[in-house]
């Protein structure tokens, strides 16, 4: 075990192998770093696509600076945010176990998670969620997004207290910052940092190790998180909720294996793209959301002066967009009648259609206006 593939504790009643999935390796950004999905127990790498422009377009400079003087009271906010966080725990038949982090989104019972932190419980794996007053209680699977790495448990109300939620497009560069879960299965666990960027876009691979589809719009942190941490909130200095915690970044080792636990770069998933996944989820139980197959960043100021609009950097072979003749290097401008702003706008655009809706895409390529429908996949 080394490296971001390391097993979080057992709890005292535990025993046998922890939940282990072979890597597949995509690529490593710039030959160093790696990224690794933080389930305790369960790994499975990409490719970090490092982006400046999308890390930028998000914030201004005045609120910036204004965010990046303060620090955030960890201690109010563990008070008032640890309530509404879980620890995850599964066990499979064979005895193996692994654990992850939720948090309660309603007084139903309803927790929102990672997908891979509970991909076993969809193979036959016992889930229990562990609550802050010690409380322990069997939870089901609700639904799940592995497209989004997304998914819903639920365990039966106790008075929970259900998690605040911010507005993830009004956040800015340098605002500080919380992470509360479960690293190496050491729960009720807060680190604190900043908002170290914004639009990162993390490409996943499927089972074979081709590229499947995109988290994007991803938040950065340098908030310590570690295996264990998956699936739980990222919240501001009020504790609501901003992003789900996903994936960290660690340097490999010579021998190209994941090196140790946080290294100051951690990933989550927005939280109007996850609260949005989760409504779906909520409302239809089954869910497929459609998948647009492009990875792009917004138009850099001079850029975005003419049309504006989501530059594709990246275009999914098969993909929907690749289907409908999109290319990498041409400009979106309007995505279902909607001006393209932002890539989560995108997401969440694409998360309320399904698969096989179509959608009319406007975009630029050579200076030239197009429309094309495109047939979600």
């Amino acid at each position: 075990m080394t490296g971001a593939n390391a097993h979080g504790r057992k709890s005292p009643a535990s025993s046998g192998r922890r939940f282990e999935v072979t890597p597949a390796v995509l690529a490593v950004m710039a030959g160093l770093l790696v990224l690794s999905l933080i389930a305790s127990g369960a790994a499975l790498w990409a490719a970090l696509a490092n982006r400046s422009a999308g890390s930028s377009a998000s914030s201004s400079s005045a609120a910036t600076s204004a965010a990046g003087t303060n620090d955030c009271n960890a201690v109010v906010i563990a008070k008032k945010v640890l309530p509404s966080v879980v620890t995850i725990h599964l066990t499979s038949p064979s005895g193996q176990s692994g654990n992850g982090t939720g948090e309660f989104i309603d007084d139903q019972g309803h927790i929102l998670t990672n997908d891979h932190v509970i991909a076993e419980a969809a193979k036959g794996a016992k889930m229990t969620v562990l609550r802050s007053n010690g409380v322990q209680s069997p939870a089901t699977l609700v639904g799940r997004v592995p497209r989004l790495d997304l998914a819903v448990v639920r365990t039966a109300p106790d008075k929970d207290t259900v998690i605040d939620t911010a507005d993830s497009s009004k956040l800015n560069v340098g605002q500080p910052t919380v992470a509360l879960g479960a690293p190496l299965g050491l729960s009720g666990s807060v680190t604190r940092g900043i908002i170290s960027a914004l639009g990162r876009q993390m490409p996943l691979p499927d089972a074979s190790g081709e590229l499947s589809a995109f988290l994007s719009d991803v938040i950065q942190t340098d908030a310590s998180i570690n295996p264990g941490n998956s699936g739980g909130p990222l919240v501001d200095c009020d504790g609501r909720l901003i992003g789900v915690n996903t994936a960290i970044a660690t340097v490999p080792t010579a021998e190209g294996a994941a090196g140790g636990g946080s290294v100051g770069l951690g990933f989550a998933i927005p939280v109007n793209t996850a609260m949005a996944v989760s409504k779906e989820i909520l409302s239809s139980g089954s869910f497929t959301p459609g998948s647009f197959g492009i990875s792009v960043v917004p138009l850099d100021a001079s850029s975005a002066a003419g049309s504006g609009g989501l530059y594709v950097n990246a275009v999914v072979a098969n993909g929907a967009a690749a289907r409908a003749g999109l290319k990498a290097g041409d400009v979106i401008t309007e995505f279902d009648g909607q001006k393209a702003r932002s890539f989560e706008d995108l997401v969440i655009a694409t998360v309320r259609k399904r698969a096989g809706a179509v959608v009319k895409v406007s975009y630029t390529r050579d200076g030239q206006s197009h429309s094309t429908p495109v047939t979600l996949l």
